[in-house]
C-alpha cells in the first residue's frame, strides 16, 4: 500500500469473533456508519466473500463501489477497489492480534478520489473513516459477545 493511515483498537473478544463480524457484510448497514447497502457479489470459500458491493453515504463522499477481499485465516483480511464512481483507489486491511482474552485490531487504509483533495485533507478523511469503523466494529462485536 502507498501512503496510508493506520489506527488500532482493542476489542473484548477473540480474533475469530471479530473476524466473523468483519466477514458478515450484509450486517454492515446496521453498524458501519455511512454504509447504506452491502451485498456479496462473488462468494468465496466458506463464509468469506471474494467481492462485495457497497453503497456509501458519508459526507463528503457518496459512492457505490466494489471491493475484492483476500482472507488470511482469522488474523488478517485485505481489500482493494475493483470498481467505484468517486473512488479511484481504496486499499485496506484489518490485522488482528490476540492480546490476553482480547483482540487488538489494526485498520490500514489508503484511498484516492476522483475529485482533487490536498493530501492533508485526504489523510484526515481516512482517519475519520478508520476511527468510525473501528468504534462501530468494537461496539458490534462486544454487543454480540
Amino acid at each position: 500500500m502507498a501512503e496510508q493511515t493506520t489506527s488500532s483498537i482493542t476489542i473484548d473478544a477473540t480474533p475469530a469473533e471479530v473476524m466473523a463480524v468483519i466477514a458478515d457484510f450484509e450486517s454492515y448497514p446496521a453498524w458501519a456508519k455511512g454504509v447504506t447497502r452491502a451485498e456479496v457479489v462473488e462468494a468465496g470459500s466458506g463464509d468469506r466473500a471474494e467481492q462485495v458491493f457497497f453503497a456509501l453515504d458519508v459526507s463528503p463522499i457518496k459512492d457505490e463501489y466494489t471491493l475484492a477481499y483476500t482472507w488470511h485465516d482469522d488474523r488478517e483480511v485485505t481489500w482493494t477497489l475493483v470498481d467505484g464512481k468517486m473512488l479511484r483507489a481504496l486499499d485496506g486491511a484489518y490485522v488482528l492480534r490476540a492480546v490476553g482474552g482480547s483482540t487488538e485490531v489494526t485498520y490500514r487504509l489508503a484511498l484516492d478520489v476522483s475529485i482533487p483533495l490536498i493530501g492533508m485533507l485526504k489523510r484526515k478523511g481516512e482517519k475519520i473513516l478508520i476511527d468510525t469503523a473501528l468504534k462501530g466494529l468494537k461496539k458490534r462485536v462486544e454487543s454480540l459477545a
